[in-house]
């Protein structure tokens, strides 16, 4: 199937605070996010939107990028179970750090609640300030994010709401399901007929 893929990029960390969390919804930092519950958090997530490239990868795959200096998870909880998560990615290069919003989204249960926009604005903020949690780092000079065609219908709009500019557009011919696998199967449940 064609899929497009949409590169945005923030250079300036936004001066408006994030807005506050309704009543009952928790955002929390992550400090030692095991490949078990990332994988988990990918799947509950982009189970209904076609991510599958990480399904088949190992437990040492997954240990590699969670032991990247500065990689965080920030997780939104509501009634006690995840509601959704942000999975940055920071990498230094020449001109200082550029942190990348790795993967990002709500569970199936917390789309229309309100929560998809505060959660990313939540995440904008803790890139721009991965270095003062990670010692060692160098500023943040760049945050920036990938979203494609198999991803929620209202991804675009919310990166560009939240102050992200397109910086690249690429259509590619891969190879996915016709339908997503969802959240039971990407989580690790058995296929039903």
């Amino acid at each position: 199937m064609k899929v497009t893929t949409t590169t945005l990029e923030m250079r300036d960390a936004p001066s408006a605070p994030a807005p506050t969390l309704p009543d009952g919804v928790r955002l929390d930092r992550a400090t030692d996010v095991s490949p078990e519950y990332a994988r988990f958090l990918y799947g509950l997530v982009g189970g209904p939107w076609h991510w599958t490239d990480r399904l088949d990868w190992s437990r040492e795959q997954w240990q590699g990028e969670l032991s990247v200096p500065g990689t965080e998870f920030w997780i939104l909880y509501g009634g006690g179970v995840p509601l959704g998560y942000l999975h940055l990615q920071p990498v230094p290069q020449s001109d200082g750090l550029h942190v990348e919003i790795r993967y990002f989204g709500l569970a199936e249960q917390a789309i229309g609640r309100g929560l998809g926009g505060r959660l990313l604005a939540h995440g904008i903020q803790a890139a721009w300030s991965v270095p003062g949690r990670t010692d060692g780092l160098p500023d943040v000079s760049r945050v920036w994010v990938h979203t494609c065609s198999l991803d929620g219908p209202a991804a675009l709009a919310n990166y560009r709401a939240r102050g992200f500019v397109v910086c690249g557009v690429e259509e590619t011919d891969e190879d996915k399901p016709g339908e997503p696998l969802g959240s039971w199967v990407s989580t690790g449940g058995p296929e039903t007929s």
